[in-house]
Order: C-alpha cells, then structure tokens, then sequence
C-alpha cells in the first residue's frame, strides 16, 4: 500500500489523499483548494493522475474544501463510485449544487462589471457537472466495515465536527490507514465528540489547530458583548457563517441569548443563505446525530427570519435599524454575505463577527489581520466595521483535543502523517505528538508519495 499527498499538505483546503493497494486505487476526499491564489489555481490544473485509474472516492464529510473537487474529477474521467455517510450525502446535495451556482454566479458578475482578466471569464464547474458528480454518491452505514472493493473494505466512525462527518478507517489484505477527517470538538453545544479512534497501522490527522487552544469563555457571553456594543452604536452584526454546522450553532446561541434576556429579544435576526436553510432543514431531521430533542428543534427553526430572494438580499443593506445577518461563505470568498460586506463594511456603526477558521488568502483572514480594505468585485472596499471573532465557535477540534483524541489509540500507529494545516500549525502538532507519545510523525509535501509497510 502507498499514499499520495494531493492537498491539505502544507495547507488547510484541498484534502485529496490517494491511497494504492495493488491495482486499486481509492481516493480519500476531494476537495477544491481555497484562499491563497497559488492555491485556487490548483484546481484549474489537470490532476496529478488520470481520474479514470480511481476506482472509488470516499468522503469524510460535506465541506467543499474536502468535496467540491468532485465534478472535476467526474469531468475528467472518474466513473467509479464515491462512498460518504447517508447525512454527507444529503449535505453533499446541497453544497455541490450551490458551489457550482456560485461559480456561475461569479462568472456571470466577473463579465458583466468586467473585472476579470479573463475574457470571457468562466466557472471552474457548472451545475451540470454538479449534477453530473451526485449520480456517483453511495451511502455507507456508521460504524461497520463494508467492502468497497475486492479486498478493500471501509469503517466509518462519527467525528464531530459537522453532521455526518466521520473518520474512514481503510483496509487492504495487509495494511489499515485511519483518517481522521475534521475532528469535532469535544464539548460541542449540538453534536457527540468523535468515536474514539480504531486501531491501525497508519494514521493521518488534520491540523488545522494544531497550534492553538480555543478560549475557555463561554462563546455564547462572547457573541452577547458583540451584539449589544454593536446595537448600542446603532449598527448591525454580519456574521459570515460556514452554512452547515455554524449557522446552526450561532442560531442556537442567539436563540439562547433572547431567552435569556441577555440581548435585546426585538432584534430581527435574517438568515441569508438558502443553503444554510436546507441544512438546517437535514439537521432537525436527523435527531440521532445531535443531542438537540424535537422541541428545541423547533424553536431553533423559528429563530431567524429566512431571506428567500435577491431583492429580499439586497433590502438587507438598506436597513435602518440594528439586525444579526448571517450569510455565506464562512471565509466571506463567495456568495451573499459578499454583497452584505461590501454595503455594510464601510460604516463604522456596524460589526462583521467571523465564528470559524479563515485560511490564509480569504477575505475573512485579510480583515482579522487588520486590512483596512477588501477587494470586492473588482474594486477595494474600505473597512471601517468592527472586525470581531469568536474563536471559540470553530468546529475544529484545538491541538489539546486532537492530542485527547490521539490518546484513546488503541496503539501507536507505525506512522503518523500530519495534514490539513498550515505550515506552522501542522509543525507545531508534529512537534508535540512526537514529544508526548513519542510517536513516528511526518508532515507531508504536496504530491509525495510514501510506501505504507503491511503487516
């Protein structure tokens, strides 16, 4: 058995790990790079293999940085099935569709205002070939092992993280490799902290804090303070939100909030993205993969007013009053809370509050690190909003529960390859499991490819 590093090595976006046994060949996650422009122009270049010699994908979970690869490499040649949880499926409907709109959607502005250098500019993908990419999509039960192929069977465990989201344990006739995905987190207010890990030969571990700690303040005080300052100025809150998994989060707070008087009850809260919508919907239909009952699922559905149309979009920058508008992307790289930023950042009464991990190159890390303004659309845009962030709403687990999660091993695993993390922050988990577990740890290189010994 061998595997090859085709993203999240080096980086956070662009999980792709090609795992070969013999003549087999099964991709583990397949997701478009994101941010920096060295990377985004990764996934306008011909794959590192042909995609017809890949016999089956298999998915951790819906994020686009781990799936929205998939209707190129279907475009490419890729004819075998992709195997995820039945939630990442129905997930995996919702995001492909959206993220092929929202590639339409920026080509079809891109040469309308003629910004682009690209005459015409194009999407990376259509809705057709979304399309195209679902009819592969096979579910797989949790936590049992199903073959796949001949000889190569799969486990998937639940990790946290968002809904569906499972680690992937892969075995040959020799050799097992466990993946862990995105770990949740361990005291997650919505869903169950990750199975703990199986036994295997080989592991590789995401990293995307690798570095950091979450804050120990309860986030729900946090977002509070943001949204009481923010009304007291007279200004809005925009929150751009992953839309599965943190949107759901921060309404749940919200709604816990004005229950408890602890903001203003009056204030009108939009939810503006049709696909944190439909996600929300899947979540309140899935009870058993989140520790909400049927009554709080209810009230979590009323908590926000739905924003449906693009004229109902656009009335929300002409607000005159103090409102919470959540929208996506979570990284402010694409879809309505773009427009939101552009009309909203500029005024200092306003506050635009980021709940998750922004990766190098997007709109949300430039502001978090202090820029004084954005390129929207072609053109800079000042911002004079206040620029917040509540750490402690990541979805990701922090280098304290990876290393928790890393302890429940059954045994120490040949090899650790550490991925899905910047440089620094991957270096710096490396650095501590080899300290404390006195384990072998690599950080692999994008395109490496290392020999996995069997049994």
């Amino acid at each position: 058995m061998q595997i090859s590093f085709f993203g999240a090595a080096g980086t956070v976006t662009g999980s792709k790990h090609l795992v070969t046994s013999g003549n087999r060949r099964v991709l583990v996650d397949c997701g478009l790079f994101q941010g920096l422009k060295v990377l985004r122009l990764k996934n306008w270049a011909r794959f590192p293999i042909d995609p017809a010699t890949i016999d089956a994908v298999v998915l951790t979970h819906a994020h686009i940085d781990h799936t929205g690869y998939l209707p190129l490499l279907v475009r490419q040649g890729f004819r075998g099935k992709v195997y995820c949880s039945e939630v990442t499926l129905s997930l995996c409907q919702l995001l492909l569709r959206d993220s092929a709109h929202l590639q339409e959607e920026e080509a079809r502005y891109a040469n309308k205002r003629g910004y682009s250098k690209h005459k015409p500019a194009l999407p990376l993908y259509t809705k057709e070939d979304a399309e195209a990419a679902l009819e592969h999509l096979v579910p797989l039960p949790v936590g049992r092992d199903v073959q796949i192929l001949d000889g190569i069977t799969v486990k998937l465990q639940l990790a946290g993280h968002i809904l569906g989201a499972c680690t992937v344990l892969l075995k040959d006739e020799q050799t097992s490799i466990l993946f862990s995905g995105d770990l949740g987190r361990m005291e997650d207010p919505l869903l169950f902290p990750p199975a703990p890990p199986e036994a295997a030969d080989y592991l590789v571990v995401e990293s995307t804090y690798g570095n950091r700690l979450h804050e120990k303040a309860a986030p729900e005080a946090q977002l509070a303070e943001v949204i009481n300052r923010t009304v007291k100025r007279g200004g809005s809150v925009l929150v751009p939100v992953f839309a599965v998994g943190r949107a759901q989060e921060v309404l749940y707070y919200i709604h816990k909030l004005k229950q408890a008087g602890a903001i203003p009850a009056d204030i009108p809260v939009y939810l503006n993205s049709p696909m944190a919508v439909d996600a929300t919907l899947i979540f309140l239909t899935h009870h058993a993969q989140h520790k909400l009952d049927a009554a709080q699922c209810r009230e979590l559905a009323k908590v926000a007013k739905v924003v449906s149309t693009v004229e109902e979009s656009m009335s929300l920058n002409e607000l005159r009053e103090p409102a919470i508008i959540l929208a996506a992307s979570g990284m402010a790289s694409g879809g309505r809370v773009v427009h939101h930023l552009k009309a909203l950042g500029p005024d200092p009464r306003n506050t635009v509050l980021f709940a998750g991990f922004q990766a190098a190159g997007t709109r949300g890390a430039a502001l978090l690190d202090g820029a004084e303004s954005v390129k929207i659309h072609g053109e800079y845009v000042p911002m004079r909003a206040e620029i917040a962030s509540i750490d402690n709403l990541s979805a990701h687990a922090d280098y304290q529960e990876i290393m928790q999660w890393l302890s429940q091993c059954p045994q120490p695993p040949k090899q650790t390859f550490i991925v899905h993390g910047e440089p620094v922050a991957a270096d710096a988990l490396r650095h501590r499991i080899e300290e404390e577990r006195q384990w072998n740890v690599m950080v692999p290189e994008y395109l490496q490819t290392v020999e996995l010994d069997g049994k």
